[in-house]
């Protein structure tokens, strides 16, 4: 018996490792760690009016809503990705209204999701999408103003002391987050000009396939389950962010009192790491075949530019910049590796068949369900999608999964523990019920069409969510008339 549990022990550990490893390797560097960098640039170098211009709590909801979706929309990366751009405008003077807005709706209805999902389950299904994540995201964010509105005056306070001072942006400021944006979209598009290959080179190390035979052995994967392992390339970019962290610590911990050695180095092995991500490494019998790709020109073309202009910033605006973005990766990452490490090891214990099962019908506990596999089941888009067409083939109803899709990309642990060092538990909780409770809906709505409801009860179903939002916008504002600020 207890060598049973001491097994059962290894391998929650084992599944645990294997996807943090899986999610370092492969999510990470060319999504994640420009957005750090992004989220930096907003806190240090953009003025609080140019935030709260289009997103700031005084500004009319009919334009920092929709300003806050068409944001989102165009940036095709996955939740984890879109805290610390959260984070960032947050921290410089957006509502919590707009900015949650934003967090919901970017990594649920962008484009590259929206085509993806059309691509594999259907453009009906891409339309519900979008259509749900639009009118919810717009509805929580708004009850989240309207709840947390004290709350919400506070910080706006805070904002003014911190950045009163500023007044423009300057434009060797503009150019550096221009800079990266361009760094972050070339590092996640799709699109055939940066995935093609532009050359070739074959180097002669034939320990490379063996290795690679070994990382597959270390972390095993299923693919049909949209699991993923770790390739000869992810291994290298695993160690390069190792050292990356040992430097950074290091050279970014005291950047405000001037730069050293250190830091050089750990923005070195950062850029080095970007442009190795985005080469093709393919180990081969005899060798290892290094493919020149256009995303490697693309990214090298952005890193290019971010150095351009970070050379003209005063020397305090580029030493606050990488240490807000430090202390954005201190506040986040960690957070982020502990969520992942947990969902590996509770994917040991769920089973597919078992959600399948439930979620057959479209039920109020099945489309429940689903809200709850999308917390310890977090996919990126990529492979969030091609999974939830397996569990629609395997017999789960279209509306539990339309569900899921809401839900997966918003209350996965990870995104949950990030998302509360950002704003506190209390609002996080808040949050997190509400997504979970408008997910269902949209669920059962979406469902309840497919199953044959026709146009006008369909409509009707909408109204009726409507009016109850318009209710209790209603009686919030009230409360908040009656109840002065403190």
């Amino acid at each position: 018996m207890e060598g049973n549990g001491m097994e059962w022990m290894l391998r929650l550990i084992e599944g645990g490792a294997g996807s943090l490893a899986a999610y370092l390797a492969a999510h990470v560097l060319l999504c994640l760690l420009p957005a750090f960098f992004i989220a930096g640039a907003m806190a240090a170098l953009i003025p609080k009016a140019s935030i709260t211009r289009w997103l700031g709590r005084a500004t009319p909801a009919y334009v920092s809503y929709p300003a806050a979706a068409a944001a989102g929309s165009l940036l095709a990366v996955c939740s984890c990705t879109i805290v610390p751009l959260f984070a960032g405008i947050y921290r410089k003077g957006a509502g919590i209204g707009p900015a949650i807005t934003f967090l919901f709706f970017a990594p649920a209805g962008n484009i590259m999701a929206l085509a993806y999902t059309g691509s594999i389950l259907g453009p009906e299904f891409a339309v519900a999408r979008v259509v749900m994540c639009l009118l919810f995201g717009i509805g929580i964010g708004l009850l989240m103003a309207l709840i947390f509105w004290r709350d919400d005056a506070s910080h706006d306070a805070q904002t003014d002391t911190l950045f009163a001072e500023q007044a423009r942006i300057a434009p060797a400021a503009l150019g550096v987050l221009l800079s990266l944006v361009a760094l972050l979209i070339a590092g996640t598009l799709k699109l055939w000009p940066l995935t093609a290959t532009v050359a070739t080179l074959q180097l002669p190390l034939p320990w490379a396939e063996a290795w690679q035979a070994t990382l597959f052995q270390w972390v095993p994967f299923d693919a049909a389950k949209g699991e993923e392992g770790v390739s000869f390339q992810g291994s290298v970019l695993i160690g390069l962010l190792l050292l990356i962290a040992a430097t950074a610590w290091r050279g970014l911990e005291n950047i405000i009192e001037g730069a050293n050695r250190w830091t050089w180095l750990a923005l070195g092995l950062a850029a080095s790491t970007l442009l190795v991500a985005a080469l093709r490494l393919t180990p081969q019998p005899g060798g290892l075949e290094v493919a020149l790709t256009g995303r490697f020109l693309a990214v090298g073309l952005a890193l290019g530019a971010v150095w351009h202009f970070a050379c003209r910033l005063p020397a305090d605006d580029w030493r606050a910049w990488l240490w807000e973005a430090w202390r954005f990766v201190k506040q986040i990452f960690v957070l982020l590796v502990v969520g992942v490490f947990i969902v590996g090891m509770v994917r040991q214990v769920i089973r597919p068949e078992w959600i399948e099962s439930l979620a057959g019908s479209n039920t109020v506990l099945a489309n429940a369900v689903a809200v709850g596999f999308g917390v310890f089941m977090y996919f990126p888009t990529l492979v969030e999608v091609p999974v939830a067409r397996m569990f629609l083939d395997l017999g789960m109803h279209p509306g539990p999964l339309l569900a899921y899709l809401m839900a997966d990309p918003e209350l996965s642990l990870q995104s949950m523990l990030m998302v509360a060092a950002v704003i506190g538990r209390t609002k996080t909780a808040a949050y997190v019920g509400m997504v979970a409770l408008f997910s269902i809906c949209a669920g059962l709505v979406y469902g309840a069409w497919v199953d044959g409801l026709g146009s006008v009860p369909l409509a009707g179903a909408l109204g009726t969510l409507l009016l109850a939002l318009a209710v209790a916008l209603a009686w919030l504002r009230r409360r908040q008339r009656a109840e002065p600020a403190a």
